[in-house]
């Protein structure tokens, strides 16, 4: 059973929680793997665990650990450390994992606001398929505007709200 505060933690209510979490982020459009590996980590005390933590409790192999932990790194939604005086790396999700997944989107973004512009420059603003590409692009300006906007305002609520860390 895993400690908690409150004492000791029922393990297989937590096992549900994760698959029926990790069953909802890939209904979203998350790999099943690295939904599996997120909601684990997401719901461990210290939101840190090695890799032969995670495959033990999802009893999984080390290969499907490592690619799942991969794509969530890619992704800005775990991050890898050495453990102390070990070769052996643990994996931790952040409590504001979410806020640096939206934010890494800009680079993105701005990439394909800049694809969407030679897009235009190169179908021709007058055409219909370059009106439509222009539109596309002015979608993704005003996303990009409101997602830095949303972000700014999260911060500030979440000081208010969780105290800074």
């Amino acid at each position: 059973m895993t400690e908690s505060a409150g004492g000791r933690r029922d393990a297989e209510a937590v096992s549900q929680f994760v698959e029926s979490f990790a069953a909802q982020l890939v209904e979203a459009g998350m790999q099943r793997m690295p939904a599996r590996v997120f909601a684990a980590l997401l719901s461990c005390d210290d939101g840190a665990l090695t890799s032969a933590e995670l495959g033990e409790q999802l009893q999984v192999s080390p290969a499907a650990v490592s690619g799942a932990v991969r794509y969530l790194a890619q992704q800005h939604m775990v991050s890898r450390e050495r453990e102390p005086g070990s070769r052996r790396e643990r994996y931790r999700v952040h409590s504001n994992q979410w806020y640096e997944a939206l934010t890494n989107r800009e680079a993105v973004l701005k990439r394909w606001e800049g694809a969407l512009r030679d897009g235009v420059h190169s179908l021709g603003a007058d055409t219909p398929a370059g009106r439509r590409m222009a539109e596309t692009l002015a979608f993704f300006e005003f996303v990009d505007g409101e997602i830095a906007a949303m972000m700014e305002r999260w911060r500030v609520h979440r000081e208010k709200t969780f105290g800074q860390g």
